[in-house]
């Protein structure tokens, strides 16, 4: 963890320190994850399984929620399944909200431009696994492609260590109408989703977050032919706090444990006009992480955190918009004052009771988000994600015979005839 005064380093150090962690972009990973995905994509289903027993433990399987959901309802406490029903209410309610209506615009007399918005036919939905199941992902995902009104969902996640899915995935699930996952995860699961597998069908679009692996997965069939499309960048987890010296060092360092501990490729970063806070939240990260669980990972993270002091507010906001990190949170007095000035981030947390982890749970956005710098042309998931835009125009005869000289005349000034000639009949159109 290092502790850098931004007025002290000049370009190319600050270009470092807000660098990602190397092994985002290692080449030795890219080269398996591409060894991986074109494994799966010639092999087809074969290939898919021998990959996932070597990695995962087990073969794909296509898992029915219900009975899984069942064992979850026994094993959890009532509080616990009202929890995860309060979240999922929050999420329902937001993207409903956030629908799109369509438009429709008279842009000459008899001349109206509709712009439509239909579903996307079928998605892939990433849970990440692995050390914990992040049920909490799936309703991010699920419940904005539900009221969205996608057709088809094709889920998938790791399997648990002891092998199949685990009980709180599914009763997620379950809350979301999503009716049977596959227990596959990794890059070879993103193949899978991109080009098929047996009973796997290739989908249009994947969505979800996932290690490194996952992400170079994403970017890579994103870029082939006949690939998916995807969300966005969607690696491992970053926030970056920016806090003056009103701040709780307790709750700054709460925050930055909380993405520290998802993956030691996670990065966190502080950034403060106050010398003294920053040695305060540095003093506090210590203290906590005596009595955290994964204190083990969450180290590793903070080898790639930076403690930022900077030259003022205004200054901090600059920094934030250079990095565009995946979850952004103002702790500082007056946050609304800075909020008009951020530009770049995920999603932004206003304030010192609008802790991160909200926003991870049940605020009602999603969690999913653009991480290595995208948020500088990428936003988080919503109902958008799953919905793509139609222009639909529509002509009345009378409209067609006035504009269709000068649509003609500008087909021309492109050396176009045949749109030129296209236009020119409508001339000559009766009512």
């Amino acid at each position: 963890m290092k502790t850098l005064v931004w007025n002290e380093l000049d370009e190319a150090e600050r270009n470092v320190a807000l660098a990602r962690p190397a092994q985002r972009s290692d080449p030795q990973l890219q080269s398996a994850v591409a060894a991986i995905v074109e494994q799966v994509r010639s092999g087809g289903w074969e290939a898919l399984c021998e990959v996932a027993r070597r990695i995962d433990g087990e073969g794909p399987r296509l898992v029915e929620v219900a009975p899984v959901a069942a064992e979850a309802r026994r094993l959890l406490a009532a509080e616990q399944l009202a929890a995860i029903e309060l979240a999922a209410s929050n999420v329902r309610a937001f993207h409903e909200a956030c629908m799109p209506q369509d438009v429709a615009v008279e842009t000459a007399p008899g001349l109206s431009v509709r712009k439509v918005w239909r579903p996307i036919d079928r998605v892939g939905l990433y849970i990440p696994g692995g050390r914990t199941p992040l049920f909490s992902t799936l309703l991010m995902l699920a419940i904005p492609a539900r009221v969205a009104g996608v057709r088809e969902i094709v889920a998938v996640t790791p399997p648990r260590s002891g092998g199949g899915l685990d009980p709180i995935i599914a009763f997620a699930a379950e809350l979301c109408g999503v009716n049977s996952i596959w227990t596959v995860g990794g890059a070879q699961a993103i193949a899978g989703l991109a080009f098929g597998a047996g009973a796997i069908p290739n989908v249009d679009k994947i969505c979800g977050p996932g290690n490194a692996w996952v992400a170079e997965a994403k970017r890579l069939v994103a870029s082939m032919a006949g690939g998916a499309a995807i969300d966005m960048p969607a690696g491992p987890s970053e926030l970056m706090v920016i806090a003056d010296g009103s701040a709780d060092p307790r709750l700054v360092a709460a925050d930055l444990l909380s993405q520290a501990e998802h993956d030691p490729a996670a990065q966190v970063l502080l950034v403060t006009p106050s010398a003294q806070l920053a040695e305060q939240v540095k003093a506090q990260l210590d203290a906590q992480l005596e009595t955290l669980p994964r204190a083990e990972i969450a180290c590793a993270s903070l080898a790639s955190a930076r403690l930022i002091v900077s030259d003022g507010l205004e200054q901090s906001v600059e920094i934030a918009n250079a990095y565009a990190p995946e979850h952004l949170s103002l702790a500082v007095t007056d946050p609304e004052a800075l909020l008009g000035s951020v530009r770049n981030a995920g999603a932004v947390f206003v304030g010192r009771h609008a802790a991160e982890s909200f926003g991870d749970y049940l605020a009602g956005s999603s969690h999913v988000l653009p991480t290595d710098g995208a948020a500088r042309a990428w936003s988080g998931v919503s109902t958008y994600t799953f919905l793509k835009a139609m222009s639909v125009q529509t002509v009345t005869a009378d409209a067609a015979r006035r504009i269709a000289g000068p649509a003609a005349m500008l087909a021309r000034m492109e050396a176009l005839e045949a749109h030129a000639r296209a236009a020119d009949m409508r001339m000559e159109c009766e009512a």
